[in-house]
């Protein structure tokens, strides 16, 4: 008679020790979720605010009166806070991927092996530092007139620090964003993280920046509007999936 009643108490334990270990990594796969969902918010707003700021400079085809009028007024001042936020806004970015990239890995964890995963990686540190090396570049002149007492630069130095800098964020920052959305999009949808519809409309997203070949700095709304959007689904949306 004992031994029935111990087998029962057995068998009881096992169960509720599965139900708690199966919880736990739902907490899990929940926080992984938020981390990437709210850090992708961040990133979003403060790369707005840093790229309004840093475009009050003026343009590639502006006359070189118009440089030396803002660089002499007090436009130069909204330029150097913009070159302080961007780097948060970098630092947001890069907690979003690994957040990402963490959550993807908990719900598929062998998807290290995929070249996607890796891929992924290198678009997101790639597109940081070309946002680090271009807003410099544009902003450098800016920043001199605040730090220094140094005669400023003509305006041909200005002129080419910014095509350098529109360069590097328009030309290569910009792609390095559309191959960043393309790998999320496949990790994520492996591991139906997103919706159907939200995949293709990623996908063709990330094809119009691979495409892209504007100077307009609206383009550069599009990858944190996408981040926006992705982060949403990620507070909103609870992710199930294989634990490890």
């Amino acid at each position: 008679m004992r031994l029935p009643t111990r087998h029962r108490a057995t068998g009881t334990t096992a169960d509720t020790t599965g139900d708690g270990t199966e919880a736990a990594a739902a907490d899990r796969r929940v926080a992984h979720a938020r981390m990437a969902g709210w850090s992708g918010l961040a990133f979003a707003l403060l790369f707005t605010i840093g790229l309004v700021l840093v475009q009050q400079s003026p343009g590639l085809s502006a006359p070189d009166a118009d440089y030396v009028a803002f660089y002499a007024g007090s436009g130069d001042v909204l330029v150097a806070l913009g070159l302080y936020i961007v780097p948060f806004a970098g630092i947001a970015c890069l907690w979003h991927m690994i957040a990402t990239r963490t959550l993807l890995q908990v719900l598929r964890p062998r998807s290290w092996s995929e070249i996607p995963h890796w891929l992924h990686l290198a678009a997101g540190v790639l597109f940081v530092a070309m946002l680090f090396g271009g807003t410099a570049a544009v902003g450098a002149v800016a920043l001199l007139t605040q730090l220094s007492t140094a005669p400023l630069p003509p305006p041909d130095v200005a002129r080419a620090l910014a095509a350098v800098g529109y360069t590097m964020v328009f030309v290569y920052g910009v792609r390095a964003a559309g191959m960043y959305m393309i790998t999320t999009t496949g990790l994520a949808r492996s591991a139906d993280v997103l919706p159907r519809w939200l995949a293709t409309v990623s996908y063709l997203v990330a094809a119009f920046l691979l495409v892209s070949v504007t100077f307009h700095p609206a383009i550069l709304l599009v990858f944190p509007a996408w981040v926006l959007l992705i982060s949403i689904v990620l507070l909103v949306r609870r992710p199930t999936g294989e634990s490890p």
